[in-house]
């Protein structure tokens, strides 16, 4: 079997400008996209958000920030939209959620 060193004998024929350009390159072209969500995508959240507030059911939160999508679940205590903020109890601590950033939301009961 040969046992070669991989890239450490490249390494030293590459700038650190190289290196971090790379590194950025790689960092950008793993995010995601930002959804584009219409009207109808819009109304559906807005009823299913009223739904889980009234039935103070589990729900399930999916965000888009900075290129990646985050989950949260919880029950959701406020909706503040003067700040565009929704305020969801998990276990641990309460969040604080920017409804411009809401993609999907389900209730999981």
């Amino acid at each position: 079997m040969i046992k070669d060193r991989g890239m450490m004998k490249w390494q030293g024929m590459m700038l650190t400008e190289h290196v971090a350009m790379l590194k950025e390159y790689n960092l950008e072209m793993k995010k995601e996209p930002k959804p584009e969500l219409d009207e109808w995508d819009y109304d559906a959240i807005q009823h299913t958000l009223d739904a889980a507030i009234k039935s103070k059911a589990d729900t399930k939160i999916k965000r888009w920030k900075e290129g990646e999508f985050i989950y949260n679940r919880g029950t959701i205590e406020s909706v503040d939209l003067q700040r565009r903020v929704i305020e969801l109890e998990d276990p641990f601590y309460l969040l604080q959620l920017k409804l411009d950033e809401i993609v999907d939301v389900t209730i999981m009961d």
